[in-house]
């Protein structure tokens, strides 16, 4: 993929504060055959949501909402506030954030927060890499999902993984996991040293710089686009990305198994791929046991591209995958909840400006909406439906930058 024109979160907020007070302002909206959708309203940037809380952010300052984004009775002065790459919301109402390298949590509300210093597997403090470019710390926590835990035996559980190396520095790769609701954040599994990804200072990194990673680990990828739970089989998985590039496959499916009374994990490299196949993919969710993902194919033609789905012990049997639609473009990002498949084009790889792929019916019939007046996007960390029925979508130009927020709702199936 090309990476669009820069557009940072600073820039987002300063023109959003400028048009706010003009007429053009008003958030856009609208309606396409399989829902409705309406932009998030300018001043503030809405990063996540759970229920009926939502975190946003603008300059200086970060916000809770517990009415779903109408009002923003909580806040705290938080300077680097145009900073921050990734936020979740508990469901106990802990709120964990991130900027770059650094971790933070508030269990009040935004009351107050700290930051949380990761431990390594062994138990000792994890210290981020000191950048080459104190501009480009790195997207340690930053990830594509917008679910990132779940209820594990009866106790919520947040693991994710870090999709970096595109912009912000370069960055190891590790999969993180909590138990106690943020307040403690643990490494689960670390990737190997990929030498194409070192810290040159640039915002993706390149080769000949420091390298970055588990030096006793011979996996290898760019980033991780996704880790989801299945508890059919009270397993996790990991898909990652990119390409092969001599030094074995970086498009893996892992497996993890997570032991509570030992604090532990077994992972296994279930299959490694070319980039062109359909295992080079995001977007997994899994439905009363059945995975369903989304391919992200690229690379040397022919393209194995579509939504897929299969019983996770036939993983390896591309015969018994359904296809459930192709939508012939590359994605990486895909929830589904209540009926309703919603997945995205990537910007740079198709002829919509914000293209959609949507199902209401799980799967039996399928559209391809554009909401062309957002320019070419990119959306991405589809999060649940708020306590209002609405998705959250962060649009990215390029297919990583950020840039506008929208909501989604689905219309009853026909």
């Amino acid at each position: 993929m090309k990476r669009g024109p820069q557009l940072t979160r600073r820039r987002f907020l300063e023109t959003a504060a400028v048009t706010a007070t003009t007429a053009a302002a008003a958030p856009r909206s609208g309606e396409t055959e399989h829902f409705w959708y309406r932009e998030q309203p300018a001043g503030k940037y809405i990063d996540s949501q759970r229920g009926s809380r939502a975190f946003a952010h603008a300059e200086g300052r970060i916000f809770l909402s517990k009415d779903n984004g109408h009002s923003w009775p909580h806040s705290a002065g938080f300077a680097d506030a145009g900073k921050i790459t990734f936020s979740h919301i508990l469901k106990n109402g802990n709120v964990v954030f991130a900027t770059g390298a650094k971790l933070y949590l508030s269990t009040d509300s935004l009351k107050t927060y700290k930051e949380i210093r990761v431990k390594a597997r062994d138990g000792s403090d994890y210290v981020p890499h000191t950048p080459k470019n104190p501009d480009n710390p790195g997207w340690y926590f930053h990830t594509l999902p917008g679910t990132v835990s779940w209820d594990v035996k009866g106790k919520e559980m947040m693991v994710w993984g870090n999709y970096c190396n595109v912009l912000g520095g370069a960055t190891p790769i590790n999969i993180y996991y909590s138990t106690d609701s943020g307040r403690t954040v643990k490494i689960a599994y670390s990737f190997g040293q990929n030498p194409f990804f070192s810290d040159t200072g640039s915002p993706g990194g390149g080769k000949d710089g420091a390298l970055l990673g588990d030096p006793s680990n011979k996996v290898l990828c760019r980033h991780i686009h996704t880790v989801a739970y299945n508890p059919a089989e009270n397993a996790f998985y990991a898909t990652t990305g990119d390409g092969t590039r001599g030094l074995g496959h970086e498009c893996h499916w892992l497996r993890g198994v997570y032991d509570g009374k030992r604090d532990s994990w077994q992972w296994e490299v279930v299959v490694s791929d070319v980039s062109n196949s359909r295992y080079k993919c995001g977007g997994l969710n899994f439905v009363n046991g059945t995975v369903y993902w989304v391919s992200d194919s690229n690379g040397p033609k022919p393209h194995d591209r579509g939504v897929f789905r299969c019983d996770p012990k036939d993983l390896l049997s591309k015969d018994k995958h359904e296809r459930l639609f192709n939508p012939e473009v590359e994605s990486a990002c895909m929830i589904v909840q209540d009926g309703t498949i919603l997945a995205a084009h990537c910007a740079p790889a198709t002829t919509l400006n914000t293209g959609f792929i949507v199902s209401n019916d799980m799967g039996k019939t399928w559209a391809q909406p554009d909401l062309k007046e957002f320019g070419k996007r990119s959306p991405t960390r589809l999060h649940e439906k708020n306590g209002e029925g609405w998705f959250r979508v962060d649009l990215r130009s390029g297919w990583i930058q950020h840039a506008e927020v929208i909501f989604i709702k689905p219309k009853p199936a026909a």
